[in-house]
């Protein structure tokens, strides 16, 4: 069955040839052209993955992404013509999986849509079965893998699963320092040169949640390699 993604823009000719190129690769392509009408044309159809422009008339694609976080965890892919890095780190905090800045290359958009699904499809499974029933322990840090659970300090934690995945993953490379390069490859599943700034936002979220604000505690900054659990 075809990969279904949705495409919001509000220049219609941007969205044909995302269009375009999408069915030529072999997925099932959904348009929309305003905030509001995307989230209705989201709600009556299942998607796989949504491509969003920042920008758009009356609902923005901010407030369009924590819409869609509210009620599904569907990867998301944001189109931003502003090249202010505060505008893209927006993007990523409110909870968008990657971000294409205009103008983009079409090859590029379509490769990150392949790896996210392919990552999302090929991989997840066997990541569950290699870490089914393991729980990784950092102090009083316990991140268990088959319960889908953190606590810190003996309090249940709330993260994302992409958060999750990411400290997932660190938990069991507790100790190793992982380069941004790394991350992005064995948790977003890039196999093409990312950018790194996405590791930095989720490890910026994850520190919010897990530490308790007197410094890092758990996640470390190897400055100019990466990060480290430790």
């Amino acid at each position: 069955m075809a990969r279904k993604v949705l495409v919001v823009d509000d220049e219609p000719s941007i969205v044909e040839l995302v269009r375009f190129n999408l069915e030529k690769e072999g997925f099932e392509v959904a348009a929309a052209y305003d905030g509001e009408s995307a989230l209705e044309v989201f709600g009556c159809g299942r998607f796989d993955l949504v491509i969003l422009d920042l920008m758009l008339p009356g609902m923005d694609g901010v407030e369009l992404c924590q819409a869609i976080r509210r009620v599904s965890q569907v990867p998301v892919i944001m189109l931003t013509a502003k090249t202010d890095e505060f505008d893209r780190v927006l993007g990523l905090s409110i909870g968008a999986d990657d971000y294409v800045t205009k103008p983009f290359s079409m090859r590029e958009l379509v490769a990150r849509v392949k790896a996210i699904l392919r990552r999302q499809s090929m991989d997840s499974q066997a990541r569950l079965e290699e870490q089914s029933a393991r729980v990784f322990r950092v102090r009083d840090l316990v991140v268990d893998s088959d319960r889908f659970e953190v606590d810190v300090r003996g309090m249940r934690v709330d993260l994302t699963p992409k958060e999750f995945e990411l400290l997932g993953f660190m938990a069991a490379n507790a100790g190793r320092v992982l380069t941004r390069e790394i991350l992005l490859e064995k948790v977003w599943g890039y196999d093409y040169p990312g950018n790194t700034r996405t590791v930095d936002v989720h490890i910026r979220r994850l520190r919010q949640k897990i530490e308790s604000g007197d410094g890092p505690a758990y996640i470390h900054t190897v400055h100019g390699v990466g990060y480290k659990l430790s």
